[in-house]
């Protein structure tokens, strides 16, 4: 873990705090912002950035969930539960994002040396530890068999999930992103992709296997740690754990450079979204 420590000393961090602009800013956005950040960082045209965001009722799928044979109908139900549904450009499989929800990405430069994918996942695992090290010392990264979007970086406490990450890699740049369950049901969470995936499935056969939901196995770290966290609350412990584990951070917007890469990555996954749903 040395490595993945080493990592979050950056000369200094960047932040773009974007967990506070509400309904009208669409996940489609900070798919781009991510894109440009990395391209960005990637040419070593920015350090290291940190990136928060906060997306209302939106359900995030990954391109494997596009294979569904009954994908529409799938839609139809989240949609008529409230939410809005996009694709991301990058693996994985569905996951809810609403209020309760804090993402945050971490785009590190690659430098001489290139960064193992297990070391960027171990970063961020370092890092939640970090921020909630006063309520807990059970975080766990590993898969929580029958939650959505599983993986082998499930962070869980007491075998209950309550963040998933992920990577995206462009030239040079790599991106660490995590969502954090804070406050609200895991479970109920985890009830509307069960049911998204049963009516987006309808009991046939598929190559790939989807997962079978198990809203049990999922929680708020409200829940878990019976502290009445919020987004604010959690927003001060990762830049208060940045500013530990590194010494120098700085709030931040798009430079100008940086804003015409992000029209291009955002019309392009505009295109992909209107072109798959």
């Amino acid at each position: 873990m040395a490595a993945a420590k080493q990592l979050l000393k950056q000369p200094s961090w960047r932040i773009i705090d974007q967990s506070s602009l509400g309904a009208n800013f669409h996940a489609l956005q900070s798919f781009a912002m991510d894109d440009t950040l990395c391209t960005s960082v990637g040419k070593g045209e920015s350090g290291a950035v940190c990136r928060t965001w906060v997306h209302e009722n939106t359900i995030v799928l990954g391109i494997q969930d596009t294979r569904l044979p009954h994908l529409q109908t799938g839609i139809q139900y989240l949609e008529s539960e409230g939410y809005q549904v996009i694709v991301r450009n990058s693996g994985g499989l569905a996951v809810v994002l609403d209020n309760g929800v804090l993402n945050v990405s971490l785009v590190f430069p690659e430098g001489e040396k290139a960064i193992d994918i297990n070391r960027g996942y171990d970063a961020m695992f370092e890092l939640t530890k970090h921020m909630f090290k006063d309520l807990t010392t059970e975080i766990q990264a590993k898969e929580i068999v029958g939650s959505y979007c599983p993986g082998s970086y499930d962070l869980s406490i007491g075998d209950k999930k309550f963040a998933g990450i992920s990577q995206r890699r462009i030239r040079g740049g790599v991106a660490v992103q995590i969502y954090l369950c804070i406050d609200g049901s895991g479970s109920q969470r985890a009830a509307l992709i069960g049911e998204f995936y049963k009516r987006a499935l309808q009991g046939e056969q598929t190559k790939f296997a989807f997962p079978t939901i198990n809203p049990s196995v999922m929680a708020s770290l409200t829940e878990l740690t019976g502290q009445p966290l919020t987004i604010q609350d959690v927003m001060l412990r990762l830049l208060t754990s940045l500013k530990e584990l590194s010494g120098t951070i700085f709030a931040n917007t798009l430079q100008e450079n940086e804003n015409e890469l992000y029209y291009n990555y955002y019309q392009r996954i505009v295109e992909r979204n209107e072109k798959v749903l």
